[in-house]
Order: C-alpha cells, then structure tokens, then sequence
C-alpha cells in the first residue's frame, strides 16, 4: 500500500520516471490530447466527468509528490478571464513562470521532453499548465 497522497498507479509510474527537466501536462477537458500526444509521453485520464477532477486538485497532488521547478500557460486573449492562472501561481510560489502563444504552447507539449499528460474535467478556459520537474534538494544543498 503506497502512504504518498497520489496513488494512482499510472501517474506514479511515470513521475518515478522522470528526470529533471521532463515536463508533465495539466489539461483542461477540452485539449484534443490524442492529437498532443508526444514520443515520450503518457496520457492519463481523468476527466470522468465534467469538473471532476479539476487542475488545481491535480496540480495540488503533483506538488506533493514531486519537485517542480518551472510552468508555462498558453498567452489568454486581451481581455479574456484566466483566473485559474493566479491560483496556479499562488500554488507553485517560487517556480520559473512563462506565458506562450497557442500554437507554440500546443508545439511544446508534443516535445520529447513531455513524459505524463494528464486530462482533467476542469472546465475554466485557459487552464492548461505545462510543469517542469525539478530536482529534489538535499538537506545540505541550498543554493541551487
């Protein structure tokens, strides 16, 4: 029996399996993910149901599992809503952020680097979030 708070099997697996500066994907219910699948990547589904599970739940979960160093949101159009981007903020605190143009965006989650996409039932636009593992620290490491 695993003690860890994210026990789904296949999502372990996969971040057991990756590295530093692997990416692991949040996607909202309406990213085509079938068509964003990369050569290195795995898809895990969990959008049962709309708004089940949301992005935050899950991103909650992969922070407490495993190091994030870094995030990147697709740009939103001037004047569109992309709230769930503060709360995105507030969760990962001191992580490099970056904003990317659709097309771009969509291009960096097919990239090789990409190892575990997970599809949600969150339906808040804009709501995509590309992760960039970290490394875990040791205790007398502290200035990298």
């Amino acid at each position: 029996m695993l003690k860890t708070p994210v026990i789904h099997p296949t999502i372990m697996e996969v971040l057991a399996r990756s590295g530093h500066f692997a990416q692991v994907v949040i996607a909202d219910g309406n990213l085509p993910v079938g068509a964003m699948t990369g050569p290195n990547s795995t898809t895990v589904h969990l959008n049962f149901k709309p708004s089940l599970l949301d992005a935050i739940t899950v991103l909650e979960g992969i922070l407490e599992v495993c190091p994030v160093q870094g995030a990147i949101v697709m740009e939103k159009p001037v004047g569109a809503n992309a709230e769930i981007h503060d709360a995105y903020k507030k969760l990962l605190g001191e992580v490099t952020w970056n904003e990317m143009e659709r097309w771009t965006f969509y291009d960096k989650i097919r990239d090789p680097n990409t190892t575990l996409i997970i599809q949600t039932g969150e339906q808040r636009r804009f709501a995509n979030l590309i992760l960039t593992v970290g490394v875990v620290k040791m205790a007398e490491e502290s200035n990298f």
